[in-house]
């Protein structure tokens, strides 16, 4: 790079050609240096005794299960559709060429995604990189569009299948970097029958798992997640939400029978994210909860994205608590219930208050997203408390005035009868 003086204020700037690999290995640094630790492995104080809900039951993303052989079943079907993916260009060699450069390209940044090492080389992490993501696409795409499906795919045709794909999908440790998937989708050939986003098409996989307004949640529908969990954090945090820069001193010191004792209404709030809990007026708004067999699954994950601060909200674990809070025993359950708050996807035999129960254990709190709300019912209840004193006082300040008129009346009446009295007795001791 040359600079020459030029007439004036202008500067001729000259650029010389550079190194082919001078520029892409600045990109490669760049992107090495912008990525993070964001998918890790569940502890074991979150894992004790619910190991279910952290591992994968029918397909393994990523690296951390991989090779399970409870899972071997579904490796032929990646497979499959990886080659349904890129078949659709006439030229498949090129294009996966150029998914492999890619991949290439991200692999450090991929790798440092991923929580300790990968002991993977650097051909089986581009193998896998690219078998899992391609899987995923392909499996957004056929969901989208009906016409795009076989009839003897066993994922649309198999009851139970596709439900437990999108559970397995949302685990923290089965999760493919979101800038892996975005590269990849503007490489492989998408069919004509699909126009819709990366974005779009994984909130059409995974809404009927997230409770809420759909309309409302794709509003907040982002690029800046780290995996496609975060993704799904991404839909349900509140629109009203901020971080404090304080820590969480106050939390809530009444269940939902002790509130209602206490003043307060409760009232199922049908539209927006699950997290949209609101006071007003005396109402506690909480919007439905639906217990469905994933509803426990998803919740475990969210938090423990959140518990490892993958990101820097705490807020799923935040309805988590106050819903424990507000559900201490099964009369308060039993209160939800009839508002029709809680309801369950089977059979209505879902302990919930268990549930939320377990669901706080051993998780550290430090900022509570619905701090605010408690201190406007505790104020409102003391208001009412004060106003409840105010018309007691009142009432008997009322009360007390037609006592006093009786006893100021029976005062006079015995002062004129003792008046009455002495004169009658000073009448006749004088005519005696």
């Amino acid at each position: 790079m040359q600079a020459q003086s030029a007439a004036g204020d202008h500067v001729l700037v000259e650029i010389s050609h550079t190194d082919d690999e001078f520029l892409p290995s600045i990109q490669r640094k760049m992107e090495n240096f912008s990525s993070s630790v964001n998918i890790r492995r569940v502890q074991e104080q979150l894992r004790r005794e619910n190991e279910r809900h952290y591992s994968p039951v029918l397909v393994s993303i990523g690296p951390y299960h991989r090779g399970k052989q409870t899972l071997e079943d579904m490796e032929k079907h990646k497979w499959r559709y990886l080659f349904t993916l890129l078949n659709r260009n006439p030229d498949i060699g090129l294009t996966l060429d150029r998914c492999v450069k890619s991949l290439q390209e991200l692999e450090n940044r991929a790798r440092r995604s991923y929580e300790g090492a990968i002991d993977l080389s650097s051909n089986d992490f581009i193998e896998m990189m690219l078998v899992d993501s391609c899987f995923i696409i392909e499996l957004f795409i056929k969901c989208s569009s009906r016409s795009l499906r076989r009839r003897n795919d066993p994922l649309f045709c198999t009851p139970g299948k596709l439900y437990d794909l999108r559970r397995d999908m949302v685990l923290l440790e089965n999760q493919i970097p979101l800038f892996i998937l975005q590269r990849l989708f503007q490489i492989v050939p998408i069919p004509k029958q699909c126009s819709h986003s990366l974005i779009d098409l994984a909130f059409r996989f995974f809404k009927s798992m997230m409770p809420g307004e759909q309309e409302y949640l794709r509003e907040k529908l982002s690029e800046e997640a780290h995996h496609l969990l975060d993704l799904v954090h991404h839909w349900l945090i509140p629109a009203n939400y901020t971080k404090k820069d304080a820590p969480t001193r106050k939390s809530l010191n009444k269940c939902a029978v002790e509130l209602q004792a206490a003043g307060i209404k409760f009232k199922r709030s049908g539209t927006r994210s699950m997290l949209d809990v609101e006071f007003s007026k005396g109402v506690l708004h909480v919007p439905a909860l639906k217990i469905n067999p994933s509803t426990e699954t998803l919740l475990r994950n969210l938090i423990a994205l959140e518990h490892y601060q993958c990101i820097d909200t705490q807020c799923v674990t935040s309805y988590a608590y106050l819903i424990h809070k507000l559900m201490s025993s099964e009369k308060d359950e039993e209160l939800f219930r009839e508002r029709h708050i809680v309801s369950d996807y089977m059979d209505g035999n879902t302990k919930v208050v268990k549930l939320f129960g377990d669901l706080c254990k051993d998780v550290n709190l430090e900022d509570f997203h619905y701090e605010e709300l408690c201190v406007q019912m505790e104020e409102y209840i003391n208001r009412k408390k004060q106003r409840t004193l105010q018309c007691d006082l009142k009432t008997d300040q009322q009360a007390s005035k037609p006592r006093t008129l009786v006893v100021v009346a029976i005062i006079v009446l015995l002062m004129i009868f003792i008046g009455t009295l002495f004169s009658a007795l000073s009448f006749f001791r004088h005519h005696n």
